[in-house]
């Protein structure tokens, strides 16, 4: 695993920082080498001779900063230094005199201060836990108000480092740099309007430290490009045939959500799937077959209003011969029994949109509880709230965690922050996203893709999981890919299918 990956909690953090300490590295020099690898970060967005605010704590936090100010003073920036606080940290109080000995401008009241290009945040680091009130509170305020560029030095001052909660008030960054490893209140979704873009500073953090603290598997992780790729079923062997890749079943669509079971084939066509079946009301069946000639339309019997009124498979398909089947999208709430008839099947179950509605109303953990395969179920944040009435979903971590473990089922929560977790509590984070996606028919494109890859890979030794994660990581890439060409309000969910094999080429 690459550092990347690695998520921790401000506990955590604490735990493999001591380790280091009691190893013999001097807190000083570490303060040092941070300091100076953000230092260098910094000349390459702000240009030579602009002016630079930094805003220094009491604790090691504003030490890296008073380093900071002291690396750009030498390199001809020009700085000053806005401390409020009485009392400092004995190392921050040494690097606090000697930038006052250099010349430096220390200033302790707003009133007083100039004006500038650039702040760089150094009041409080991981771990703040108490809300900011007062004076400090009032500071924080002025500066989000000045609507200058703002770069936060690991955590933006004022978030929870584990949960990304406001403790009262917080910095609202352009850019965070966060130290070491990453921190987990930065992928948590409340945090995202405060932390701008995110990066990591890495100053070499030794394996066997981290190890020792969070486990060879860590329980909550980053997706990255290369554990996503890792895990695509590429390349094919040569000798293979369409039965080898994959025989996926989806279940979907109905009279008023036609598009619903369209934009699902067109997710899981681009999946590479060898087979696709796609059970539709009898209606929409040469619809399907205009948009999807090489898939297999299975028209079903339908109720009154236009939905599917029971499965009907060609006499010579068991439900139980597919390698994966996905349910839901444009499914309707019209005819629930749909659920209970393949709540029994006997290989990987996706449920997603109306399924999952449907599945609320039968009871959520019990019916998931009675799945003898797989199950992996898609939810937003108001489906998870049908789901999940008990869970409390502010911390989306622990929500997700929570509810893979009460149900046995991986839950997916989308969001601009996706996290998925098995039932053991194994967590990934997808740590970008695009507000492109925030458009109806997205999430039905990702149901198709997972139904894909998933129906690709059963037969191999990967984690559903992983599988899971992969999905969500291609199609946010996607989404990203197809708004930087297109502008956010460019992306349609049909435009969204276009892009998905783009990211693979790039």
């Amino acid at each position: 695993m690459t550092k990347e990956q690695f998520v921790v909690t401000a506990a955590q953090m604490r735990d493999i920082e001591a380790r280091i300490f009691t190893a013999g590295m001097p807190v000083a020099a570490l303060m040092e080498k941070v300091a100076g690898l953000i230092s260098h970060r910094l000349q390459a967005i702000i240009s030579p001779g602009q002016c630079v605010g930094i805003l220094v704590g009491p604790g090691h936090n504003g030490g890296d900063g008073l380093v900071v100010a002291r690396e750009l003073h030498f390199r001809g920036y020009q700085v000053w230094i806005y401390q409020p606080f009485s009392k400092l940290k004995e190392l921050t109080s040494q690097h606090f005199q000697y930038a006052q000995n250099l010349g430096i401008p220390c200033y302790q009241e707003i009133a007083e201060l100039p004006s500038y290009d650039f702040l760089i945040d150094g009041l409080f680091g991981f771990g703040l836990e108490r809300k900011i009130t007062d004076s400090i509170a009032t500071a924080i305020n002025y500066f989000n108000s000045k609507n200058q560029p703002i770069i936060s030095i690991d955590v933006p001052s004022g978030l929870h480092t584990d949960t990304g909660e406001v403790l009262g008030t917080a910095i609202q960054a352009n850019y965070t740099f966060c130290l070491g490893l990453w921190k987990q209140g930065l992928l948590q979704e409340q945090a995202l309007p405060y932390i701008g873009k995110a990066e990591l500073i890495d100053f070499d953090i030794p394996l066997a430290d981290i190890h020792a603290v969070i486990g060879n598997i860590p329980q909550i992780k980053r997706i990255t490009k290369t554990t996503a790729l890792s895990t695509l079923p590429l390349p094919r062997p040569l000798i293979t045939h369409k039965y080898k890749q994959g025989h996926l079943l989806l279940i979907c669509g109905s009279q008023r959500y036609a598009g619903g079971a369209i934009l699902t084939g067109l997710g899981a066509r681009a999946s590479g799937i060898g087979m696709l079946s796609i059970a539709v009301p009898e209606s929409l069946r040469m619809l399907l077959v205009s948009h999807l000639p090489e898939a297999l339309i299975i028209g079903c019997p339908e109720t009154a209003t236009g939905a599917i009124a029971n499965l009907q498979l060609p006499e010579n398909i068991d439900i139980n011969s597919f390698t994966t089947i996905a349910c839901g999208p444009g499914l309707t709430k019209d005819n629930i029994s749909i659920i209970p008839e393949i709540i029994k099947c006997e290989c990987p179950l996706i449920l997603d949109a109306d399924a999952l509605n449907i599945l609320a109303q039968l009871g959520t953990i019990p019916t998931l509880k009675s799945r003898k395969s797989a199950t992996v179920i898609t939810p937003h944040t108001g489906e998870f709230k049908r789901l999940f009435p008990h869970i409390d979903y502010t911390n989306r971590i622990k929500a997700v965690q929570t509810a893979a473990q009460e149900s046995g089922a991986v839950v997916l929560l989308k969001g601009a922050r996706t996290a998925i977790s098995n039932p053991q509590g194994g967590v990934w984070i997808n740590p970008e996203s695009t507000p492109a996606l925030a458009r109806g028919g997205s999430g039905d494109v990702l149901t198709g893709l997972l139904g894909g890859l998933l129906a690709q890979i059963m037969n191999k030794e990967i984690f559903i999981e992983d599988i899971v994660a992969t999905a969500a990581w291609w199609h946010s890439k996607a989404g990203i890919l197809a708004a930087q060409a297109r502008t956010e309000l460019g992306v349609d969910a049909f435009t969204l299918t276009q892009y998905l094999l783009p990211v693979l080429k790039r």
